[in-house]
């Protein structure tokens, strides 16, 4: 059995949203504040709550504002149900999928309700309404609309919505949503286990004061071992501390407890009028759980009788340690159900805390194994059915992850902020741009680029354009300081060269993630008698072989791109969507272009670099002879960031980059401070 989907509606920034799982491990990326911790959330409260509950706060924004619209109809005189079609539901829908054929399926064969013996998927759906007849008392006392009755009817809200709406969880047909029984909510918490591992983890660098987070888990896992449903080997374990424990609580029971006693003072000393001693004595008791939560501490053996404490391993392997000891406890909690025909989803939030590069990219691969390890070794090859969500902002997870596992959540900049959540193995599973998918992959997986969690991206040619990026994003903002700085902004720099740019297109627009493509002209001309283009300065040039520029403008065109239709593209032209393209164009008064980057450079700063020539095929000559060659590329670069920074940006550059800064994204949460009476 395995989870296919999850539809959420209403729930915070999650507002209506479908979210396609895989067999094993989903990652979910996404720039902060984008609805990835409200998945993690809402799955809490459905798993760990004995009947989910929900504020007003918990509902997205534009389902606060129905609230009001419910409030206008019931103001108006319409009947009930109009009103109850304006009121907000918080929903969530799981759709679950079995094997076909499959005999006993435990308690899942309690949500099977259509007759259709193709159909191997149950439809779950968890609702937080309203309870009928309650619409009058939701309302009590709110006489109209106007602001001030608005906020008094928030304020209300809060107060009643706890009291006046229940959860209910159905069991809905997936041919005929009008066949659907009320369930009870208990036998949805048999069918579906869950784990959290939370961001926060409790594992501060401390100095002085240990802080011991791994003994902690030892407990959780002794309570385990003791449920009559255990598997054996574990039962054993359990009985066996227990004996331990049993053997000292004789001793405690005899030689401690008389000892103890005489600690006892007589209360005829205190002289106290009528208070006659009792004749106490003590009774001291062990709580095996007490002891391995309170008392029990993990220790790194280093040799020599020498043990350190747990803190003063780094926080890097006690985050991974950590992690591992609580999977292994979700494992034993799974073997120790009285229902086995069940299943589990494990949400891990941000795994990458303190772990470095490549201890991130091993995790994520051994996550499925470590799956396959539990069921090989601990239970007698019988597959453990659990489902991961890894919520991360680690590129190298990211990227390291299958790329049909990748789920982008994706928030909206308007007031009523909501997320869309994007599925790579959607998107790209059309055997068209199958091409770009393996190369997209490939190159993640190689450069660890940042595109999921940028706000916007360059991409350039090379390096002598990332080492100068910087640079000119200064000089850009310089340039016009009515524009909104980009060096202020969340942007990513990626260096794929103009013959790969084009494979990025789908994908960014995929991420809606506004974007530069700085690339160059390339030009070339064919000449007479002869089957091959050859690289020529700007002027003598009839096409472009930049295979970005011509994927840009007509991706059916076959051959190399026409130079002069490049040249005469407007502004608008060069941009499609969220993503613009920038080529070399000429500079301020004149009509020279360069060839490339380093060409157009020199052309736009003539004077210092020493361009000569009264005709544009001279000075574009100029340009090319002062221009370096590749070797000396790289320190070119260097010398024109580091340490001469008396030029000017070229103008398709500077043009590109204030075209990017505009319309600035930003996921930063409004604080407001607000008094409400009584709070």
């Amino acid at each position: 059995m395995k989870i296919k989907t999850i539809e959420i509606k209403n729930f915070r920034l999650l507002k209506d949203v479908s979210l396609s799982l895989e067999d094993n491990t989903t990652v979910i990326v996404g720039r902060n504040n984008s609805g990835k911790t409200s998945l993690t959330e809402i799955f809490r409260r459905l798993t760990t709550d004995k009947i989910p509950s929900f504020s007003l706060h918990d509902f997205s924004i534009p389902a606060v504002a129905s609230f009001t619209n419910a409030l206008n109809k019931k103001l108006s005189g319409f009947d009930d149900n109009k009103i109850r079609e304006e009121l907000p539901v918080i929903e969530i829908r799981i759709t679950i999928e079995y094997p076909k054929g499959a005999g006993d399926l435990g308690v899942l064969g309690d949500f099977i309700i259509d007759l259709d013996p193709d159909t191997n998927t149950v439809a779950i759906i968890i609702q937080y309404l309203l309870k009928d007849g309650k619409i009058n008392a939701l309302f009590d006392g709110i006489v109209d609309t106007g602001p001030e009755n608005i906020d008094l009817l928030h304020k209300l809200l809060k107060e009643r919505i706890p009291n006046l709406y229940e959860t209910r969880i159905i069991s809905i047909d997936p041919n005929d949503p009008e066949n659907a029984i009320l369930m009870d909510f208990s036998r949805f918490k048999l069918l579906l286990g869950s784990g959290f591992i939370n961001a926060q983890r409790g594992l501060d660098d401390v100095t002085h004061a240990e802080k011991d987070v791994l003994g902690k888990v030892l407990a959780k896992l002794f309570k385990t071992s003791t449920s009559k449903t255990a598997p054996a080997e574990m039962q054993v374990q359990s009985d066996a501390l227990k004996d331990v424990v049993c053997g000292i609580q004789e001793t405690i029971d005899t030689d401690f407890k008389t000892q103890l006693d005489r600690l006892i003072p007589a209360l005829g000393l205190f002289g106290y009028p009528g208070l006659s001693d009792p004749n106490l004595t003590t009774e001291t008791t062990i709580d095996i759980s007490n002891i391995l939560e309170s008392h029990t501490k993990i220790r790194y053996a280093q040799g020599n009788n020498l043990f350190l404490p747990e803190t003063y391993n780094g926080l890097g392997s006690r985050n991974l340690i950590y992690i591992l000891f609580q999977l292994f406890e979700f494992f034993r909690e799974y073997q120790s159900r009285q229902i086995s025909n069940s299943l589990d989803i494990i949400f891990i939030e941000e795994p990458e805390a303190h772990l470095h590069p490549q201890m991130q990219q091993i995790f994520i691969r051994k996550l499925d194994e470590i799956v396959i390890e539990f069921s090989k070794t601990l239970n007698g090859g019988v597959p453990w059915p659990v489902q991961f969500v890894v919520t991360t902002h680690s590129t190298h997870i990211a990227n390291e992850a299958p790329f049909e596992s990748i789920r982008y959540f994706l928030t909206s900049t308007d007031i009523e902020r909501e997320t869309t959540i994007k599925d790579l193995r959607k998107e790209f599973s059309n055997p068209v741009i199958r091409v770009d998918k393996e190369f997209l992959h490939k190159y993640l997986t190689l450069t660890k680029c940042d595109l999921y969690f940028a706000d916007k991206a360059i991409l350039i040619e090379g390096p002598v354009e990332r080492i100068m990026m910087p640079l000119l994003i200064d000089k850009s903002d310089n340039a016009d300081l009515s524009k909104p700085p980009l060096a202020t902004q969340y942007v990513t720099t990626i260096e794929v060269g103009g013959a790969y740019a084009h494979h990025f297109y789908k994908f960014l627009d995929f991420l809606e993630l506004k974007s530069l493509v700085i690339t160059d002209l390339d030009s070339v001309y064919q000449a007479p008698g002869s089957t091959a283009y050859s690289a020529c300065l700007a002027h003598e040039g009839t096409h472009t072989t930049n295979t970005g520029i011509k994927n840009w403008f007509d991706p059916s065109y076959q051959g190399y791109y026409s130079l002069e239709s490049c040249k005469t593209k407007t502004t608008e032209e060069k941009i499609i969507g969220s993503r613009r393209i920038a080529y070399q164009i000429p500079e301020n008064g004149t009509i020279e272009i360069g060839r490339s980057f380093e060409e157009a450079l020199i052309l736009a700063n003539c004077t210092k670099f020493g361009v000569t020539g009264d005709t544009v095929p001279l000075r574009e000559q100029s340009s090319k002879d002062l221009a370096p060659d590749n070797k000396e590329k790289t320190t070119f670069a260097l010398k024109y960031a580091l340490e001469d920074n008396n030029w000017q940006a070229p103008a398709y550059i500077v043009e590109g980059l204030q075209w990017l800064a505009t319309n600035p994204i930003t996921t930063a949460t409004e604080i407001v401070v607000v008094n409400e009476p009584g709070e």
